[in-house]
């Protein structure tokens, strides 16, 4: 057993004036110091999913048809787009109320003429659907957030089949806005439902669009059906070890 090593009791103690209080950090006592608990935060349950699609997004090979709604219209173009959608905005409580009102008056003095509706975009998923396929919709746009994707993932490739101008635009709350509603997955015009001063200034947007979306697809497929396959950190930095490893035991073969 080893011998018990003493102590120096000659040591000095040093006098001064201030007392040692070291802090205590129990229940009840002193404020412990702030801690980095980023790690540890339990976020929201639509913050976590949408992160796990990010991550699984960049993981997996993501088909053509899901990821062409990553390909939106340039700012310019969708400009133009919502500042002509504004003009056929469809009328709100408000505006209905006071129309009937009016008309309600006019018919109670006697003075009631025929009203022609006022030209405006149609949303809805079940009713643009029913434009495309008789082919009464000239422009359709389609917003790029929706979720589930399955909503309007099969849109494009009946807008295709019958001919449909459409184009991908960023985002649902966006088109929402016009037609006063939270959020709106799909607006269309319909044919003959631009006024005639706005028909110079659509018809070049929707050359503009058609060469961007319609005319193009095979070219969006082959850009589009590329990408996904990265790993995390962990498994990139676990395969760079395992390559260098080899490349190490074949240069020490290669000495030998």
């Amino acid at each position: 057993m080893p011998a018990r090593k003493k102590g120096n009791k000659n040591k000095k103690k040093e006098h001064t004036p201030f007392k040692r209080t070291p802090k205590r950090f129990g229940i009840g006592q002193g404020v412990p110091p702030k801690r980095d608990l980023y790690r540890y935060v339990k976020w929201p349950k639509y913050v976590r999913l949408q992160r796990q699609k990010r991550i699984i997004y960049s993981r997996l090979k993501v088909p053509a048809v899901i990821s062409q709604f990553t390909k939106t219209l340039d700012k310019n173009t969708a400009k133009q787009c919502f500042k002509l959608m504004d003009k056929y905005r469809p009328e709100d409580k408000q505006e209905k109320k006071a129309r009937l009102l009016k008309r309600a008056q006019e018919q109670n003095d006697g003075n009631a003429k025929a009203e022609k509706p006022r030209n405006t975009v149609k949303y809805g998923i079940k009713h643009v659907t029913s434009l495309i396929e008789n082919k009464k919709a000239a422009l359709v746009l389609i917003a790029h957030d929706v979720d589930p994707i399955e909503l309007v993932i099969w849109m494009p490739a009946l807008c295709r089949k019958t001919g449909t101008p459409y184009a991908i635009v960023k985002g649902k709350a966006r088109l929402g806005q016009v037609v006063n509603k939270k959020t709106a997955t799909c607006v269309a015009f319909v044919k003959n439902g631009i006024n005639q001063e706005d028909l110079n200034a659509f018809s070049q947007l929707k050359e503009v669009i058609n060469d961007v979306y319609l005319n193009r697809y095979e070219d969006i497929v082959k850009a589009t059906n590329t990408g996904g396959q990265r790993m995390g950190l962990k498994t990139r930095c676990r395969v760079a070890k395992e390559k260098k490893k080899k490349e190490a035991e074949l240069i020490s073969r290669g000495l030998q």
